[in-house]
């Protein structure tokens, strides 16, 4: 049985039995959330920024009081973002947020009351999104240049063997001449169309705050020639066969998911890297003075700890050259 790479990721992925709706993704592969809690205090200090901006535009509620605050985790996974920055928010903050977990897996056990558990985004957020490792599971078709122009890349679920298939549909051939064009006879594309239509889902359902994105990516003039496709187990890169015993991954065109944005409503645009993302955050991975060492060793331990977890986060050739596309409503 032949299929497209994206109805045969979508199968593998999130159909019945499903590799997302079976597994935990930290029994496979490490991100910046499992790390360590330092991404989770940036992403409270960043809720905090938005709440101002709201308050500013707002005003206070009736009686001075403060509306409901919104954090949405998509792609929430175990649930370990959203249980983290619950847990280090001030107790006024605490009592307005509104924290939801999207996730098409069951809702993990043990999760705190406080914290909603969905398939679907909600419809109207007033406040801060945050999809960490998302876009990149969205399944998308592959296409490979021939002499008379793109082809769709048909897969095998049960071997992932390849061939080549019919043209893209009009609608996927205008997206790849404008965001990823193919030059040579044998290179490939991961078709991000529908990236761009889920990250625009977002933006349309954001009345008033703050959409980040994080993931792998890549832009227009870097495109990887022979694309990113890549399976995940145990910690490990394996071949990306659609079996449902893997993770089946892509690199995300995130400048192209920033365009789909502005179009859904976004007003405001910065896309960057997670180092840059989180230095402006007041994440450093700066070492402790040694000064603290010798008047309060413990002291000095807990901070070069911290200090390594941040550094991890911010590294160019790893976590830190994670693409961020930050876009806000009024």
């Amino acid at each position: 049985m032949w299929l497209t790479w994206r109805t045969a990721t979508e199968r593998a992925l999130y159909g019945e039995d499903g590799f997302y709706l079976r597994e935990r993704p930290s029994a496979h592969f490490r991100t910046s959330v499992g790390a360590s809690a330092v991404l989770s205090g940036a992403v409270l200090r960043e809720l905090v920024a938005v709440d101002a901006r709201l308050a500013g535009r707002d005003g206070p509620g009736p009686a001075g009081t403060r509306p409901a605050l919104d954090l949405v985790d998509i792609g929430a996974g175990e649930g370990t973002l959203a249980v983290h920055v619950l847990a280090a928010a001030p107790p006024e903050l605490r009592s307005r947020l509104r924290v939801t977990c999207v996730d098409l897996a069951p809702r993990p056990a043990g999760l705190p009351v406080e914290i909603a558990w969905a398939a679907a985004v909600p419809e109207a957020i007033h406040g801060l999104v945050v999809a960490n490792e998302w876009l990149d599971n969205v399944p998308v078709d592959v296409a490979e240049q021939t002499p008379d122009g793109p082809r769709l890349v048909m897969v095998d679920p049960s071997s992932g063997a390849e061939r080549l298939g019919d043209r893209p549909e009009e609608a996927d051939t205008a997206w790849l001449d404008r965001w990823w064009p193919m030059r040579e006879v044998g290179e490939r594309a991961e078709i991000g169309r529908p990236r761009d239509q889920a990250w625009a889902s977002v933006i349309v359902r954001l009345a008033h705050g703050r959409a980040v994105a994080i993931d792998y990516a890549h832009s227009l003039g870097a495109r990887p020639p022979y694309g990113t496709l890549a399976g995940y187990r145990d910690g490990g890169i394996v071949m990306p066969v659609p079996d449902g015993s893997c993770d089946i991954t892509s690199h995300v065109a995130l400048d192209a998911c920033a365009a789909a944005g502005e179009r859904a409503g976004a007003v405001t645009t910065t896309l960057t890297t997670q180092r840059e993302a989180l230095r402006a955050l007041g994440v450093t991975g700066a070492r402790p003075s040694l000064d603290l060492a010798r008047s309060d060793p413990a002291a000095y331990l807990r901070a070069l700890a911290r200090a390594s977890e941040e550094a991890e986060l911010i590294a160019p050739g790893g976590l830190g050259g994670f693409g961020w596309l930050a876009q806000t409503r009024t």
